[in-house]
């Protein structure tokens, strides 16, 4: 199933970080920055992890929760957010069930090897758990800053 900006967000729980569990529909209330990523402690993922790290306090102040979401286990988890110190959740994914849900678990194509994986996509979902805006392959340059613009603008209007 394709994700259509204004549907309300497909439901899931996954096991995070902090030894518990997340389920998407329990954010209600507040914004949520749902990103997908390929691999914890690989120079793209790196990258857009430490960029939202950096804006996580303008976020928390447009009442907006950032949640990673990876195919890792918790233990990988555990250790990216420790090395990079990452104040947000990271949920693992490992059977994928939310990455096929958000139509992200692709075919890829790498070095003439095609194997399954995360396209990297981020969902903006409002407080009433509707999905107001996707980004699909994403380029990790500038994306932070325009997922946070794009927000600011959203709460402005």
């Amino acid at each position: 199933m394709t994700q259509i900006v204004g549907q309300v967000a497909p439901d899931f729980t996954l096991p995070a970080n902090n030894g518990e569990t997340m389920t998407l529909s329990e954010l209600r209330g507040k914004y949520v920055v749902l990103y997908f990523y390929p691999k914890d402690m690989t120079p793209g993922c790196t990258t857009e992890a430490c960029d939202f790290r950096d804006k996580h306090e303008d976020f928390s102040n447009l009442n907006t929760i950032i949640v990673g979401v990876s195919p890792d286990p918790v233990a990988r988890h555990e250790k990216f957010i420790e090395k990079y110190n990452l104040p947000f959740i990271l949920l693992a994914d490992e059977d994928n069930q939310a990455a096929e849900a958000f139509n992200v678990w692709k075919l890829k194509k790498n070095f003439g090897k095609e194997y399954m994986g995360i396209e990297r996509s981020t969902f903006l979902i409002d407080p009433e758990g509707k999905i107001v805006k996707e980004w699909r392959k994403v380029k990790v340059k500038g994306h932070v800053e325009e997922a946070l613009e794009t927000l600011q603008d959203i709460q402005r209007s």
